[in-house]
C-alpha cells in the first residue's frame, strides 16, 4: 500500500484517492463479503474479505500519512476494545451467563464509553452516538429502537414519540401492526380498479384519499418501524429478514419466466 501511494512511483488512481473517495467502496466491498456469505460461496468469501481487509489497510495508510493513526494503530484499538467489552474473559468479572445477557453487557459497557467521551451539541453525550445516518434505513432504525430499549432499563423515560413509549410488548406491536394494516388497505382500495368491488365504505376510501404526501409518509414509516421492533424483539435482523422474502419472490417470478419461456417452445 505504501508503494501504491508512493508519490513519485505510485499508481495514479491510488495517489488520487483520500479518506472520501474510498469510503463508497468500503461499503461497496462489505456488501460483497455478506453476498458471498449468503450463496455460501467461501472460495468467493475468501476473496471478498480480501477486497474488504485492503479497504482497511488503505484507509490505515491514508492515515498513517497524515500523521493520525497506522495499521498497527487501529488493531491495537480493536484489540483493546474486545478486552474492555469482555471482563468475564479477560478481568475477574462473572459470566453473563447466556448470549442475550452478554449483548446487555455490551451494550452498557458502549454505554459507559459513550457518557466517558466527548459530550454531544447539547452538552451532554449523544444517546445515539455511533448509529450513522447513512446506514440503511431498516438497520438504522432497529438500532435507534435497541438503543432507545437501553435507555428505558437505564430508567430514562425519552421523551420522543408516544409511539416509542407505547410499542414495548409484542402484544402492542401487533396492536399497533393491525391499526397501520387497516389504514394500508384503506390506501391500497383505492387504487383497485373501478370495476373491482371496494373493500371499504367509500367515505373512509375518500378520507384516505385526503391524506397529504407527508401523512403518506408518516403512516408508511409508523408501519415500518413497527415491523422493525417486533424485529427486534424477535431478535430477527429486518434487513436480513425483508431480503429473504424478496429472495423468495425473485426466485418464484423467474420460475414462472422460465416455465412460460419453455411453454412458448414447445
Amino acid at each position: 500500500m505504501a508503494r501504491l501511494r508512493d508519490p513519485e512511483r505510485g499508481c495514479p488512481w491510488d495517489l488520487d484517492q483520500d479518506f472520501a473517495s474510498i469510503s463508497p467502496h468500503t461499503i461497496e466491498e462489505a456488501y460483497e463479503v455478506d453476498e458471498a456469505i449468503v450463496r455460501g460461496d467461501l472460495p468467493a468469501l475468501r476473496d471478498e474479505l480480501g477486497d474488504l481487509l485492503f479497504q482497511v489497510v488503505f484507509q490505515a495508510r491514508l492515515g498513517e500519512e497524515r500523521g493520525a493513526f497506522d495499521f498497527g494503530a487501529v488493531v491495537d484499538g480493536v484489540c483493546e476494545k474486545l478486552v474492555r467489552r469482555h471482563p468475564h474473559i479477560f478481568a475477574d468479572a462473572p459470566s453473563p451467563g447466556s448470549a442475550a445477557s452478554q449483548v446487555a453487557s455490551w451494550e452498557a459497557i458502549k454505554a459507559a464509553e459513550r457518557a466517558a467521551a466527548r459530550p454531544g451539541e447539547w452538552g451532554s453525550p449523544d444517546p445515539f452516538e455511533g448509529i450513522p445516518r447513512a446506514l440503511p434505513a431498516l438497520t438504522r432504525s432497529a438500532k435507534l429502537a435497541g438503543r432507545m430499549a437501553g435507555l428505558r432499563m437505564a430508567g430514562l423515560e425519552t421523551s420522543g414519540p408516544a409511539s416509542d413509549r407505547a410499542v414495548r410488548s409484542p402484544a402492542a406491536v401487533s396492536a399497533a401492526l393491525g391499526a397501520v394494516a387497516s389504514v394500508a388497505e384503506r390506501a391500497a382500495a383505492e387504487l383497485r380498479p373501478a370495476a373491482a368491488p371496494p373493500a371499504v365504505p367509500a367515505e373512509v376510501a375518500a378520507a384516505v384519499t385526503a391524506l397529504t404526501r407527508s401523512e403518506h409518509l408518516a403512516l408508511v414509516g409508523e408501519g415500518i418501524r413497527a415491523w422493525v421492533e417486533l424485529a427486534r424483539q424477535l431478535g430477527v435482523d429486518p434487513e436480513q429478514a425483508l431480503r429473504l422474502k424478496d429472495d423468495e419472490a425473485i426466485a418464484a417470478v423467474r420460475s414462472d419466466v422460465r416455465q412460460g419461456g419453455s411453454s412458448r417452445h414447445r
